[in-house]
């Protein structure tokens, strides 16, 4: 398998100030201890931000903060984000420490069972995903526009989508249907907090080799989850890593942006442009 990425982790040395697109900046990622999330908080630690890591993988999380620097650099706190008082004190505990609270990055998610008919569905794993996706984004960005409204700053409120937010047919029910809720309740968010100049976006990668995924496959390990993927792909010669979805967000949520507002920014090598359905079936046929 050839690609044009690195595997290892992003360096968490910081850029040189002229270099560093987010100094000065306060961010909270939710799921910031492992996949994307831990990608994003090295990334955005590096373009100079202070960020609070919160998730629910204590051991990791501040494994991570250890890594990362100091306590007036990052900080972890644990956070369900299906608990309302949580995510408040996630929030809190930002803009007591570092004194404000500019970019909320709703990370964190969960796959959930891979059933793929409705009949096997389980009642109790569709309200799960729905809860930490949808709800607990929404518990995000609700305890967000809470100080950034009263701060009279502005500020970024992002969500992880996923390619399953535009299309159908590929993942579960619970999960295709929660990532089309985040995107719904991002442009509404747009519309609401754009008064109080906050912008709302949405970044939706497509598979990657993080755990969650290895998981929903099975445990399988990461070279067998990226052989799948760059067999898949629309875009030959990359290898999509966790880090190109942390530079979509250092992008989003920097000044570069500032008029960007209401996107679902795909991050997936051109994989949605396109259905291959019929090719495949073709190939299939004439190859039988």
């Amino acid at each position: 398998m050839k690609g044009s990425h690195s595997h290892l982790p992003a360096p968490s040395v910081p850029l040189p100030p002229a270099a560093q697109r987010l100094a000065g900046k306060v961010a909270i990622i939710t799921g910031g201890a492992s996949g994307i999330g831990e990608s994003t908080a090295r990334l955005f630690i590096r373009h100079g931000a202070k960020v609070v890591i919160a998730d629910i993988q204590d051991d990791l999380g501040q494994s991570l903060c250890r890594q990362l620097g100091t306590k007036d650099v990052v900080s972890y706190v644990h956070c369900d984000v299906t608990n309302d008082a949580h995510v408040r004190d996630a929030v809190d505990l930002a803009v007591s420490r570092y004194g404000k609270l500019d970019i909320m990055y709703n990370n964190a998610g969960i796959a959930g069972r891979v059933d793929s008919a409705i009949q096997l569905e389980s009642n109790d794993n569709f309200k799960r995903v729905m809860e930490v996706n949808v709800y607990g984004g929404y518990l995000g960005a609700k305890h967000a526009a809470r100080v950034m409204v009263a701060a009279g700053r502005g500020g970024v409120i992002l969500f992880t989508g996923s390619i399953a937010s535009v299309t159908c047919g590929e993942s579960p029910h619970a999960y295709t249907v929660s990532k089309h809720a985040v995107v719904g309740l991002m442009r509404n968010l747009c519309v609401e907090l754009g008064e109080h100049g906050v912008r709302v976006n949405c970044i939706s990668p497509c598979a990657l080799a993080t755990p969650l995924l290895s998981e929903a496959m099975g445990s399988a390990g990461k070279a067998v989850v990226e052989e799948v993927i760059c067999a898949s792909a629309t875009l030959k010669g990359v290898v999509p890593v966790p880090s190109d979805v942390a530079a979509a967000a250092v992008y989003l949520g920097s000044d570069e942006a500032r008029f960007v507002s209401g996107v679902n920014l795909m991050v997936d090598g051109g994989y949605t442009t396109t259905n291959q359905a019929f090719k495949i079936a073709l190939g299939n046929l004439l190859g039988a």
